[in-house]
């Protein structure tokens, strides 16, 4: 009786270690966008009480992660010092997909970082920060002689800069940061491959220097 079924136990076996195998490696980043900010603030809600979750990055962890990665949410930032996501998220090893350029602006290649992230990786959610007191904004704004690669960057700029000026904002640096950080997700929008994709959402947010606080653009 027990050898007639054997080949029976054995393939069932063999099937549920398939299955097994294959939900181990099934992508965190199919965690939905909405869930995904939510992990974000709350994050930042632990960076800002100093109440950190307690992430291990040891050993185990580093060799886990060496198998492949699978960021829940990628993050399109300036390459300021003080503006770390990994930090002011409050996230570990693997768990973001992060894209750090002067003035978080997009061009080419940073648009094609994203593309991965979203197509190869799967990652649901992609948050555009940018953040208080931008060398890049400022740049932009001052106008002035610029090195050519310093200037690109300025340019890429330059239309938030028109808009802050059309809105006669009181502050025009911080109005054409924050209207950089739109222009930036229409530039998202408009990309091919990251438009055919279901489900990838497209945010903005700020990170504010002294307060350690990032609000999310509605």
């Amino acid at each position: 009786m027990r050898k007639r079924y054997l080949p029976l136990l054995l393939t069932l076996f063999f099937v549920l270690s398939i299955i097994s195998s294959v939900l181990a490696s099934a992508p965190a980043s199919f965690v939905p966008a909405e869930t995904a900010e939510k992990m974000l603030a709350d994050g930042n809600t632990r960076f800002l009480s100093e109440k950190y979750a307690d992430r291990k990055i040891g050993k185990n962890e580093r060799s886990e992660l060496s198998k492949g990665q699978h960021p829940f949410a990628v993050i399109v930032t300036c390459s300021d010092s003080r503006v770390a996501p990994e930090l002011l998220f409050d996230q570990g090893l693997g768990d973001l997909f992060v894209v750090r350029v002067a003035g978080n602006v997009l061009d080419a290649i940073e648009l094609g970082s994203v593309e991965y992230a979203v197509e190869h990786l799967g990652a649901k959610l992609v948050v555009v920060l940018g953040h208080e007191k931008c060398g890049a904004v400022k740049a932009a704004l001052d106008g002035g002689d610029l090195p050519p690669n310093i200037k690109a960057i300025a340019d890429k700029i330059q239309p938030a800069v028109a808009v802050a000026k059309e809105q006669k904002a009181a502050n025009l640096y911080e109005a054409a940061a924050d209207a950089n950080v739109i222009n930036m997700i229409a530039s998202l929008r408009s990309d091919p491959v990251i438009a055919h994709l279901e489900g990838v959402q497209l945010v903005g947010a700020k990170y504010h220097l002294e307060s350690g606080q990032v609000t999310f653009f509605k």
